[in-house]
Parts: C-alpha cells; sequence; structure tokens
C-alpha cells in the first residue's frame, strides 16, 4: 500500500536524518529499489518525472505497477509515490492515476502565480490525504528537458511558499541536477540556515544528490533537509554494470543474451547504490 510522504518524512525532520527519493524508469528500477528498502528497513520514496511516466506508458500504468509489486514482493516498509518536477497538468494526472505524493514545480512561474496554483494544488491534496513539495529557486543543470541554472532561492519567498500548507519544499541552495562540474562553489549553507529558521518544522528537500560529497550531505541534513533525491548515480551504476557484463562478452555465452541476465548485473549495482545512501541519509532501520 502506499503512503503519502508526511509522516516519513516529518519523522526524518525530527530525528535528524533523510529519507532518500530514488527516481525510477522501468520495472527493474522500481523492484530493485523497494527490495532495498525491504532489507535495510527504510522507507522509501519512488520518483516519477514527467518524461519517465511517458516512457512507462503512462502515470496510471505506473502506479499500478508499483502497487502490484509492493503487495507480489511483501513490502512492508511506507512507499510513497511520487511525481518529479510536475508540471500543473502533471501533478493533476498523478493524483488522478493514484500516485500518493506530488511535486508541483511552479519555480518557473512569476511568484504571485507560483503561490495561486500551489494553494490550489494543496487544497485538493489534503482533500485526498497526498503529499505535496513544492519549489523556489529553480534547481540547476537538466532533469528530463526541465533545465535550471542552479539559481539560489530567496529565504522570504520560501516562507511565503511554506505557509501555503505543502508537505516538503524544494529551495534552490546552489545544487544542479546530473553530473556536478570541475567548478562548482559547493552548497550554500546560510541560505539553507536562513530557510530553516524561517520555515520551522517543514521538511526541506535536496534535489541532485548526485555527486554532492558526503560530509556536505551531513550538513545538510543536520540543517533541516529531511529528503533527498538520487537519480543520475543510479543510472550511472546501472550503465556501468550492464557495460562490463557486455564487454566481458557474457551475453554470448549460453543464454547470456535473456534480458533477466543481461540486466541483472545493473539491477544489483542500482541496489548497490540505494544501499550507500540509506546508509549516508541515516534511514537505515528507521521503517
Amino acid at each position: 500500500m502506499l503512503v503519502s510522504a508526511k509522516e516519513m518524512l516529518n519523522k526524518a525532520k525530527a530525528g535528524k536524518y533523510a529519507v532518500g527519493q530514488f527516481n525510477i524508469n522501468n520495472l527493474e528500477w522500481t523492484k530493485a529499489i523497494l527490495l532495498t528498502a525491504q532489507e535495510e528497513n527504510s522507507p522509501v520514496i519512488l520518483g516519477v518525472s514527467e518524461g519517465a511516466g511517458k516512457y512507462m506508458c503512462g502515470f496510471k500504468t505506473v502506479a499500478d505497477m508499483v502497487k502490484a509489486m509492493i503487495d507480489e514482493l511483501g513490502i512492508t516498509v511506507p512507499v510513497a509515490l511520487h511525481l518529479d518536477h510536475g508540471s500543473y497538468q502533471g501533478a493533476k494526472k498523478c493524483i488522478e492515476a493514484g500516485f500518493s505524493s506530488i511535486m508541483f514545480d511552479g519555480s518557473h512561474y512569476p511568484i504571485e502565480e507560483n503561490i495561486a496554483k500551489t494553494k490550489e494544488l494543496v487544497g485538493v491534496c489534503e482533500e485526498l490525504g497526498l503529499s505535496i513539495e513544492a519549489e523556489v529557486g529553480a534547481i540547476g543543470g537538466e532533469e528530463d528537458g526541465v533545465i535550471g541554472g542552479g539559481e539560489v532561492a530567496d529565504p522570504n519567498e520560501c516562507k511565503m511558499i511554506a505557509d501555503l500548507g505543502v508537505t516538503m519544499l524544494a529551495a534552490g541552495i546552489g545544487n544542479i541536477h546530473g553530473k556536478y562540474p570541475e567548478n562548482w562553489t559547493g552548497l550554500r549553507f546560510d541560505t539553507l540556515d536562513a530557510i530553516q529558521q524561517l520555515t520551522g518544522n517543514m521538511p526541506l528537500v535536496l534535489h541532485g544528490g548526485t555527486g554532492i560529497p558526503a560530509d556536505m550531505i551531513k550538513k545538510a541534513i543536520s540543517l533541516g533537509v529531511s529528503k533527498i533525491n538520487v537519480n543520475t548515480e543510479c543510472q550511472l551504476a546501472f550503465a556501468d554494470a550492464t557495460r562490463k557484463y557486455i564487454e566481458a562478452g557474457k551475453d554470448l555465452e549460453g543464454k547470456g543474451f535473456d534480458p533477466r541476465k543481461l540486466l541483472a548485473p545493473g539491477v544489483e549495482a542500482i541496489k548497490e547504490t540505494v544501499k550507500e545512501k540509506m546508509e549516508l541519509f541515516g534511514s537505515v532501520g528507521k521503517a
């Protein structure tokens, strides 16, 4: 059964740890992440971008697959299914499809319009018991065609959005999606601290978790970050393991071309990556 991310994130904020959001791209991805969460006894958030939703034949296909998999695999840890960087229309579609959590990314709208649309979606989510994430200050880099320049959020705007009743808030603090460039100057902890001072107990979200050094991750958690998004790192691990399998000629041995065998090393690599992140975030044993 899917749950809203609200309770798991409030517990994480109070307990000074973070829950990982791991983006899913197909059945293998989903299975690997769910099994790892169960093995580590950790709550987990499955993220779905609009592009990945389209790739997997729509949000309803995704929601039905995840729910069936939770039953079939006997998953008992809390699992939230979350729309990542959702448009206004995408958010509405996910609510209809049976997601338990959505992100409305209104960061590219003027602040007044971001507020109006966020407010409306907060009302809908409250009624249905879903969690909702909002964003202030675009996150840099590219994710599924959504490109942001790594802006730093205005703490006062963060408070305005937090006060609308969102469950969690993503704020740009110099973090970016994808691989970090050589000249990256690091996270802006002064901004993060100022945002937490103004938003109090609200769980804060760190996007672009791939490539941020462990000590910075730990410091961000100490300053109120309770949800950290990981996507690129799992993709890189999967690709690397798959390449090694093929380069070693394993697909030419016996039935090594069978997709179940061909994709197995990549699945193991995802599990390993997710486990490492759960340990770093402190969510192991917190289900």
